[in-house]
């Protein structure tokens, strides 16, 4: 439920490890910042993507906003395959570059069989020309703990940047319980959204996004 963890106060992040003890003692948390500089060459593969499917629904679950899809929606990635579930929004961004955040982020989370997450990252950046897909997106938001059909049909795959190089790093979800072994790609192309966009997120979610955790041992490729 809503009231059990938020992003301040009694319930907010600095006591999540009182939810889950990974939240606090786990060695792979996300978010992160990426140091471009430090980054390992890997030659990373491409991410093969078919989202074909549709928008089941919208939720406001009162953490963030999360658009649930339905149909052939799929990731291929180290030989395997993963069925995308759902996406949502975190204002600003939870993982930064080079210390900076994006004033919006989007998590397209997705699982394969044995239920392994991975997670596609994309960053907006503000500009003058909105993203109509995401326009679409905010067309049909509901309020505070509710669920609706779209209002519109909406085009999954125009969601993303046409370019997808990415960063790659073993992390974690941003939110209790905080559970590691989530492979994370982040987009280095960002999407663009209109001020009025993302003030609208920013408004309806407040500032949802977990501090950047630290990296230990971990290597960040592209």
């Amino acid at each position: 439920m809503a009231s059990e963890w938020g992003y301040q106060g009694e319930h907010g992040v600095d006591n999540w490890g009182a939810i889950s003890a990974t939240c606090s003692d786990g060695k792979n948390q996300s978010p992160i910042d990426i140091n471009s500089d430090v980054t390992i060459d890997a030659s990373l593969g491409n991410l093969v993507m078919n989202y074909s499917g549709q928008v089941s629904n919208i939720v406001n679950n009162g953490h963030t906003v999360q658009v649930n899809v339905t149909g052939d929606n799929t990731l291929s990635i180290d030989g395997d395959t993963f069925a995308l579930k759902q996406f949502h929004f975190h204002t600003p961004s939870e993982n930064t570059l080079n210390g900076e955040h994006s004033p919006l982020e989007a998590h397209f989370v997705h699982a394969n069989s044995n239920n392994a997450l991975a997670v596609i990252s994309v960053f907006y950046q503000a500009g003058l020309r909105e993203d109509s897909a995401l326009k679409q997106v905010l067309s049909s938001i509901p309020n505070n703990n509710q669920t609706i059909q779209p209002s519109t049909s909406i085009a999954l795959d125009s969601l993303l940047p046409r370019v997808r190089s990415y960063y790659r790093f073993s992390g974690s979800l941003t939110t209790p319980p905080c559970s590691e072994g989530v492979r994370w790609f982040v987009l280095k192309d960002k999407q663009t959204a209109n001020q009025q966009e993302i003030k609208q997120l920013k408004t309806i979610m407040g500032n949802n996004a977990r501090p950047v955790q630290p990296i230990h041992a971990r290597k960040v490729l592209q």
